[in-house]
């Protein structure tokens, strides 16, 4: 007696425990199909064209900085299996015990019809009617449902199929370069071209006495692969004894001179080979004096004159 009464409860217990567990309902496996590509960096390397040739006669030069990537690159078809299933949930037995009875009553009389008229009705009529119903009078066990399914990875399966080289070259793109100059060293940009304009009378070069700095060593490195490059450019000797009078011509003050001083520096600029730097003093001295029409006419006739320079007239821009 003693031990029918201990094993009414727990017997009791357990029931309610399998009915509020339940078990899920497992739905057909479900797969997914996709393409990966694996790139895998072999190799990284930074160049440095400083152009030719490689001894500087004039103060501009441009210099062309790019990387070139070497990857391998792999295609993988990749499948995924899932594992679907209806969660359980007790509070549905409210409505799918009953409507599990209709459906077995409803799945019986479709089989005998299903006879009289020789097979001629679907499985969906014969055979799930009577799959939903035993399900629904189930207390442990919701009917399926892809509204509500929940899935878990089975399985993973990736096939190599493809593995190719793949090289790249890009423009090392407003990006640093570091140019050594004697003591020397400037951080300096390229533009988005991978292009870097060297001017050895302009920026922080017009700051120092580059007259006496014979060799400009220019630097690159990735921090984030180490990769780096090293590339020199000599400056000749005739260029830096022209580089100290140039700078003066260029950077002395205007406003204290005259018209003939100015005739004689934009001339002497281009008597020392520097056209460029002569054709910007030019431009520059014809804005100074877009203010005052009367000057600025007196220089024109006079680079013309003096210098022998073609100046186009201003207000005619």
């Amino acid at each position: 007696m003693f031990k029918r009464t201990i094993l009414r409860p727990v017997g009791a217990a357990l029931g309610a425990a399998l009915l509020l567990s339940g078990c899920a309902n497992q739905l057909p496996q479900r797969s997914e199909h996709e393409e990966r590509v694996e790139r895998k960096l072999l190799d990284h390397s930074l160049q440095i064209d400083v152009g030719e040739p490689r001894v500087l006669e004039l103060p501009q030069r441009r210099v062309r900085v790019h990387e070139q990537k070497t990857f391998e690159v792999t295609a993988f078809a990749v499948t995924r299996r899932y594992d679907r299933y209806t969660p359980y949930q007790p509070w549905r037995e409210l409505y799918e015990v009953p409507l599990g009875a209709v459906a077995v009553v409803a799945g019986i009389g479709a089989n005998v019809l299903n006879v009289a008229l020789l097979g001629s009705l679907p499985d969906s009529v014969t055979k799930d009617w009577i799959s939903y119903g035993f399900a629904g009078l189930n207390p442990l066990l919701n009917v399926e449902s892809n509204g509500r399914s929940q899935q878990n990875l089975a399985a993973l399966d990736e096939q190599r199929q493809d593995a190719r080289m793949e090289y790249s070259s890009l423009p090392w793109a407003e990006r640093t370069v570091t140019v050594k100059a004697g003591e020397n060293s400037h951080e300096l940009l390229t533009d988005r071209n991978g292009v870097l304009r060297l001017n050895l009378l302009d920026g922080p070069f017009a700051e120092q006495d580059i007259s006496r700095v014979g060799t400009l060593l220019l630097s690159i490195e990735d921090p984030q692969s180490s990769a780096k490059a090293e590339a020199s450019l000599l400056v000749s000797h005739t260029l830096r004894g022209k580089l100290l009078e140039a700078h003066g011509l260029i950077y002395d003050d205007l406003e204290d001179d005259d018209v003939e001083q100015w005739v004689h520096r934009v001339k002497r600029l281009s008597e020392l080979g520097l056209e460029e730097e002569a054709s910007e003093l030019e431009q520059s001295l014809i804005e100074l004096t877009r203010n005052d029409p009367e000057l600025q006419d007196s220089f024109l006739k006079a680079l013309t004159r003096d210098a022998g320079r073609l100046v186009a007239d201003p207000g005619n821009d």
